[in-house]
């Protein structure tokens, strides 16, 4: 397991990285709503051995980043996007190649947005696509996700949430113990900065390579449909890995090890 080394505290919370260092290559790798770091421990054990400077960690209210002050602000889409770039400035990675996972994905996603200079490629895995057009169905479900996730009762919410994320009992158990790091009025919010970073955009493409990836048995949100209009739009392959729920990274390591190396070696050779 990945131990995060480094602390970089910023606005009311410690947040905890870890950095495996050297020349080649950065590659930063953001966890998704109510994760943490720990989903990217295959991934991260062999991009470093690859050569890659790989930096994985967790963001505010998640994992090990828990808040320093009880009264600080309530988890925004905003600070979560300030402390990626604070991340990147820290550790003084240059254009690195930002990996997100769904939320990690949506943050990813706005950050190239915002700041086309700021990476050298994009990788989602498991999110949707921000700038992507939204149906009226999905609006309402969007709308109605929230109020839904109040009824259900916060200790059950962990397990519930685990079962629908990953399709292998180990990363049922791995991903009901970072859930449960969360309460539930965090995790609300936590979800609703996820929603505020959907903007459609009909004329947005992606500035630099990218690479989309999914578990073909990802059925949370609108993953399922937004990806593949999204790798349509943007001429790219979307990598659908069998077997693979939500949490692609850990039902199926190998697998996205594979996809993002044969990425990255492609970005290498130009």
């Amino acid at each position: 397991m990945v131990d995060l080394a480094g602390t970089l505290s910023r606005n009311g919370c410690d947040v905890h990285f870890a950095d495996s260092g050297g020349a080649g290559r950065a590659v930063l790798m953001t966890h998704g709503a109510g994760a943490d770091h720990h989903m990217f421990d295959g991934q991260y054990g062999a991009l470093s051995r690859a050569g890659y400077r790989v930096v994985v960690w967790d963001m505010r209210a998640h994992g090990q980043s828990r808040p320093t002050d009880p009264d600080g602000p309530p988890f925004t889409a905003d600070l979560a996007l300030d402390d990626l770039s604070a991340l990147v400035e820290h550790l003084g990675l240059d254009r690195p190649v930002l990996v997100g996972h769904s939320l990690g994905g949506n943050l990813s996603q706005e950050t190239v947005r915002r700041r086309p200079d700021s990476a050298s490629a994009l990788v989602v895995l498991g999110s949707a696509w921000n700038a992507g057009p939204l149906s009226r169905t999905e609006r309402i479900q969007l709308a109605m996700a929230a109020p839904a996730l109040w009824t259900v009762p916060g200790r059950r919410l962990p397990a519930i949430l685990a079962r629908a994320s990953a399709t292998t009992e180990h990363g049922r158990q791995d991903t009901g113990r970072a859930f449960a790091l969360l309460d539930k009025p965090t995790f609300i919010d936590v979800f609703r900065a996820t929603t505020t970073l959907l903007a459609p955009s009909p004329g947005y493409r992606t500035p630099v390579p990218l690479c989309l990836v999914r578990g073909a048995e990802d059925y949370t949100g609108a993953i399922a449909t937004s990806m593949p209009r999204w790798a349509a739009a943007e001429g790219v392959t979307e990598h659908v890995v069998p077997g693979a729920g939500h949490i692609v990274t850990v039902d199926a390591s190998d697998a996205v090890i594979d996809v993002l190396l044969e990425f990255l070696e492609g970005l290498d050779s130009g």
